[in-house]
């Protein structure tokens, strides 16, 4: 199942910059692991924003949100996931 993720990164400015570092060097190698896998099949970056719109194709929900939780900068994150199915008129 397809599902189009929006991500809004907001790393606290109390947060010692040495976890954020550390924080954003996990990220990074957790989601390569993941479009190495195809689970993360598509990442953008939002222009002028510490943000990303990304496709996941995935098993299910349930799946999807573990994946997520996971991320280490989740709980810095705001998430809009919106599920997607194949429009009538595609090719």
């Amino acid at each position: 199942m397809l599902y189009l993720v929006h991500m809004v990164v907001n790393i606290p400015h109390d947060l010692p910059q040495e976890q954020a570092a550390k924080l954003i060097e996990e990220e990074k190698q957790y989601s390569q692991e993941l479009q190495r896998s195809g689970k993360w099949a598509h990442i953008w970056r939002v222009v002028g924003e510490y943000a990303n719109y990304s496709v996941f194709d995935v098993k299910d929900n349930e799946e999807l949100h573990e994946l997520l939780r996971q991320l280490p900068l989740f709980p810095y994150m705001d998430i809009t996931v919106t599920p997607l199915a194949t429009h009538p008129s595609a090719v």
